[in-house]
């Protein structure tokens, strides 16, 4: 028999706090060449979204994650996210698993994101700001709140970022130039257009950038992204479907001038290296982390009786 993690099973197994850890254990094995991850494949079906297949391989499993993104399906009352996760025993390839992708991709983004942020924001930062109050945004939220740290909500849509606030206990940014003031910024938007201007960002901020996720998208000015001190998850993953890419493609940021988030975790790379740097922190979303996530989850299930059990025989 097989478990089924629904929704709400998945984040019944893995809370914000232990995402955290797993994720930040992810990029550690991936930074030591202990995990692999094959290239992410997209089969494009712009301007409606897309879908991707994400394999990773690591601490005895091996994972496939086909997940779509879809930014227009809220309209339609739709998820933006949708999708599996297999999760299989590396040993002897037996499916162990099966896992809802909207929760894992969640937890996995607000953990990577707040991550990045603690790793790489000053010490004296301070309260910190989520721009973006979707599925991804609130995740963003949750993870800060479980770390200890307050936050704001800042959304477009200004009665859900009230509603995601009270339903967390955080508070809400009154404009979004009061959101980007703040010492640690994550920003979790569609990625259709920039929400960051160039000049816009001061020194000793950092910003998670987390919604530009595939080609196309940005949420940043490509001339303040190249005034900033750079890291990303992922060099050749970023450079082709991040912020990144626009740098990359006009000559303006080259591999020598992007450090990677798992390598300032392991000590081979520095960090931050005073307080009056920008940093940026360019996310695309990575399988280590959802396979960090996965294993995460499973681990848990004989914690949770109430598991849907299905057989594939």
């Amino acid at each position: 028999m097989i478990p089924v993690f629904r929704a709400a099973d998945v984040e019944r197994a893995v809370p914000p706090a232990a995402a955290y850890e797993a994720v930040r254990d992810a990029f550690v094995a991936f930074a030591r060449g202990e995990w692999t991850m094959p290239p992410k494949s997209y089969v494009t079906n712009y301007p409606a979204g897309d879908f991707r297949a994400m394999p990773a391989l690591g601490g005895g499993y091996a994972l496939l994650k086909w997940v779509t993104s879809f930014p227009g399906n809220p309209a339609r009352g739709l998820p933006t996210v949708s999708g599996v996760v297999l999760l299989s025993d590396a040993s002897d390839g037996r499916l162990v698993a099966m896992l809802e992708a909207a929760s894992i991709t969640a937890l996995r983004t607000g953990a990577a994101a707040v991550l990045a942020a603690e790793t790489l924001g000053r010490a004296d930062a301070g309260t910190a700001t989520v721009i973006g109050a979707g599925v991804n945004g609130r995740a963003a939220a949750r993870t800060f709140l479980a770390r200890g740290r307050p936050v704001a909500l800042w959304d477009v849509d200004g009665a859900r970022a009230a509603a995601v606030a009270e339903e967390l206990g955080c508070g809400t940014a009154g404009s979004l130039e009061e959101a980007l003031a703040a010492g640690l910024v994550v920003t979790v938007t569609p990625g259709r257009e920039p929400v960051i201007g160039e000049g816009v960002l001061r020194r000793g901020q950092h910003v998670s950038l987390m919604g530009a996720d595939g080609p196309g998208k940005a949420e940043i000015a490509t001339a303040e992204l190249v005034r900033t001190r750079i890291f990303c998850d992922d060099w050749e993953q970023a450079s082709h479907g991040g912020d990144l890419a626009h740098a990359a493609a006009a000559g303006l940021a080259g591999r020598d001038d992007v450090t990677q988030l798992g390598d300032v975790l392991t000590g081979d790379a520095p960090g931050r290296i005073d307080d009056e740097e920008i940093t940026t922190f360019d996310s695309t979303g990575l399988a280590i982390q959802d396979l960090a996530v996965a294993i995460a989850a499973f681990e848990r299930a004989t914690k949770l009786p109430d598991l849907l059990q299905i057989d594939l025989g």
